[in-house]
């Protein structure tokens, strides 16, 4: 047993993190969460360059405006020494039917939720086993163990995920490296505003933020989603040295949505 407890107060003075999905929503949340506990060298990942450019950050940042789920995209990560934390974290959303379903949709949404994750995991697990430590958290969501009516291409990825998440870290929990996973429920992030659906609901409640709450407590035993800061701190303590003995867990944060 080490000689003394880690730290409680979620030091990352000196550490480097990678961030995907980093523009917006639970990614950007993240990024602001490591800067403000000192994370010397972050690379923050987002095929929306505008909104990484938008991050305002004291660390040192690399700002990589890329698609996740482009192998060629990752090769020039092979070179990079170990990232002491990794948030996976890419990802978009998409509702419809199975019945008459658009096969190119589902594979849109699979190719940045599903092989996105992988080739990220693959890109920097190698440099961390080498290093023999850090940690890993995927973001997959409450939508991998509760159906709901057209989620079948999202459901299906974010399940997928936490798989992908509990072989990672048993591959590499040898090594000493730890891997996660964090399945929100509804957030409060840019994600919805895409949804057509949404738009009505924010329409009829008279604003966005009424709809956010409006289906808070309709759809959860708390009464309200949560906010993507809230989700970084959980995120957080998975990175930290206070989680050193959590890996291939899955970490519920839904509000009581899948009880």
């Amino acid at each position: 047993m080490p000689d003394t407890l880690p730290s409680a107060d979620f030091d990352f003075s000196g550490r480097s993190a990678l961030i995907t999905g980093a523009a917006s929503g639970i990614g950007a949340a993240m990024a602001h969460w490591l800067d403000a506990r000192g994370i010397a060298h972050l690379v923050a990942v987002d095929l929306d360059a505008d909104g990484l450019a938008a991050l305002s950050l004291d660390c040192k940042v690399e700002r990589v405006a890329g698609d996740v789920s482009d192998p060629a995209f990752w090769a020039g990560f092979a070179d990079r020494p170990a990232f002491d934390h990794v948030l996976v974290n890419a990802g978009i959303s998409d509702a419809f039917p199975i019945a008459g379903a658009d096969f190119a949709r589902w594979r849109r949404l699979m190719a940045v939720n599903l092989d996105g994750a992988f080739l990220t995991l693959s890109a920097v697990l190698g440099a961390m086993q080498r290093a023999g430590k850090g940690s890993v958290v995927v973001t997959a969501s409450a939508a991998a163990t509760k159906p709901e009516a057209t989620t079948a291409a999202y459901a299906a990825s974010k399940a997928a995920l936490v798989q992908l998440a509990r072989v990672a870290a048993k591959e590499v929990a040898p090594a000493g490296v730890r891997v996660n996973a964090i399945a929100p429920g509804g957030v409060d992030t840019p994600i919805w505003d895409g949804m057509e659906f949404f738009a009505g609901m924010a329409k009829d409640a008279g604003s966005r933020e009424a709809a956010i709450a409006a289906m808070g407590k309709m759809a959860t035993p708390l009464g309200r989603y949560a906010s993507a800061q809230e989700i970084a701190g959980q995120i957080g303590f998975l990175l930290s040295d206070m989680a050193a003995t959590i890996t291939g867990a899955v970490l519920a944060s839904d509000g009581g949505y899948t009880l």
